[in-house]
């Protein structure tokens, strides 16, 4: 289907709000958690593990079923399925914010990430859908940049929330922003599916991607423990299996003609190495800023505001640019920079002062997270069919909140937390300065990808036979 509203028209701009309100929503509940973890894990006496657990168990459930989400939004109606996932979202936070004990949050966290599954997919799937085509890349641009702030915000938000109130609250609060979207989806956005979908719904692919990604995850978490070997065995022969089925199926959940487009699958690539650096770096370092140099959970969100900022006022030229000269430029270097601020910030601990020791290292890593996030999702979309726009936009949200699990679930036990180690600076510190370079190392190999993968790349508007060759379907893989 393609779309026909104007992006600067009223119609226009209330699609974007509900999907910028609705991605921020789950966005906000994938880092906004990260600054409460230490009064959280007080309040409920709670382990590193069960810690890991309260990220993990949401990012599990989004990982695991954000393809279903997109193939149901696909199959059933984009807006319906996303309206059914905010509503679901914020039951689930009421249920988080009235959690008692570590294993009745991480089990309210496990149902909240399927509503996250169903919403987020549908955001951007609903932009393709619904808005014209002249108007898409700008559109999404904006929305990268608002969702980017969204995310960016969410530190400084919930420090604010734990400082001053009860760090429940940052779940309570989804409930009155789930309603606003809701509204506005109703009265805005336009239904659409995709005309050709197909008559059966590949439930076996759906149970295998879960089972492999929900036992995989497990085994990382619990490393060293006598369950660690059986579930990492499970999880890869389970996903071993899961492509497959989806080499077989006659309607498969994840067509893997999708991964002949050469930017599709080297922006996804790309993804899982620096969406993994990501997640793994604003776990430890919100952390290690309220352990070991002493800052209080507002203080700490506070500290990353320079991401905020430099997302509001950068974005849609970012945006601008890739449109002009290709993806390729900026995928490659912005990881490095991200990379460099990552290393800057190795360096905090006891006694760092913000000035000197925190700001510039967020200022690096910041410029680097403007310069890939709009390109990098403009891509994904841009190679895919517009009929498959939810899956398109599935498969690259599972990518990404794969590779944060991952690192996520890993990085504590590779780096030799366990226990209540953070409750030690001095212990937290050693393995905060290992755990960094790893994800520094993350975004230079993910940097080095996209410079690579995606040579030859034109920008959107050069002549068809500059573009890579692909042989998927009714697209060149330019993204634009």
């Amino acid at each position: 289907m393609n779309g026909q509203i104007a992006a600067r028209s009223p119609q226009g701009r209330g699609v974007l709000v509900a999907t910028v309100l609705g991605s921020a929503m789950a966005m906000l509940d994938g880092t906004v958690v990260n600054v409460a973890l230490r009064r959280l894990g007080t309040d409920l006496d709670a382990s590193v593990s069960d810690l890991q657990w309260v990220v993990n168990a949401y990012l599990l459930t989004l990982a695991s079923l954000i393809l279903v989400g997109g193939s149901l939004g696909d199959r059933f109606g984009r807006r319906r399925v996303y309206v059914a996932g905010v509503a679901w979202f914020a039951l689930a936070s009421l249920l988080c914010a009235f959690a008692q004990t570590p294993g009745q949050l991480i089990g309210a966290r496990l149902v909240q990430g399927v509503g996250a599954a169903l919403l987020t997919p549908g955001s951007l799937a609903i932009i393709q859908a619904s808005i014209r085509a002249e108007d898409r890349a700008a559109m999404i641009g904006r929305w990268a940049g608002l969702g980017g702030i969204a995310a960016a915000v969410g530190p400084l938000l919930g420090g604010w929330i734990v400082e001053n109130a009860s760090w429940r609250w940052i779940f309570a609060l989804n409930v009155p922003l789930a309603l606003v979207v809701v509204v506005l989806s109703r009265r805005c956005v336009p239904e659409s599916c995709d005309a050709q979908r197909p008559a059966r719904f590949d439930l076996v692919g759906a149970a295998l991607a879960s089972v492999g990604l929900g036992a995989l995850t497990y085994g990382l978490i619990e490393t060293g423990s006598a369950a660690a070997t059986p579930a990492l065995a499970v999880g890869a022969v389970a996903l071993a299996l899961f492509v497959l089925q989806e080499r077989r199926a006659p309607s498969p959940l994840v067509p893997l003609r999708l991964f002949a487009d050469r930017v599709f699958s080297v922006a996804n690539a790309m993804t899982l190495l620096v969406y993994g650096a990501l997640g793994a770096m604003l776990f430890f370092v919100v952390l290690q800023l309220q352990v070991s140099a002493g800052y209080s959970p507002l203080q700490a969100g506070v500290a990353t505001v320079p991401i905020t900022v430099l997302m509001l006022l950068l974005s849609s030229r970012s945006g601008a640019l890739a449109a002009r000269i290709g993806p390729r430029w900026q995928l490659s270097v912005g990881p490095m920079l991200c990379a460099a601020g990552v290393m800057l910030l190795r360096e905090v601990g006891a006694g760092t002062s913000y000035l000197l020791g925190v700001l510039p290292g967020m200022l690096v890593f910041s410029l680097g997270l403007v310069a890939l996030v709009t390109p990098l999702t403009a891509s994904v979309l841009a190679a895919a069919p517009d009929r498959l726009a939810g899956i398109a936009s599935g498969v690259n949200n599972a990518v990404a909140r794969t590779g944060s699990l991952l690192a996520v679930a890993a990085l504590p036990a590779v780096v030799g937390l366990t226990g209540a180690d953070y409750e030690d600076p001095a212990v937290f510190t050693a393995g905060y300065t290992d755990a960094l370079l790893v994800c520094s190392v993350l975004l230079v190999l993910g940097g080095a990808v996209s410079f690579v993968g995606l040579r030859g790349v034109p920008p959107p508007g050069a002549p068809a036979s500059t573009a890579p060759r692909s042989p998927a379907p009714g697209r060149s893989g330019v993204p634009g």
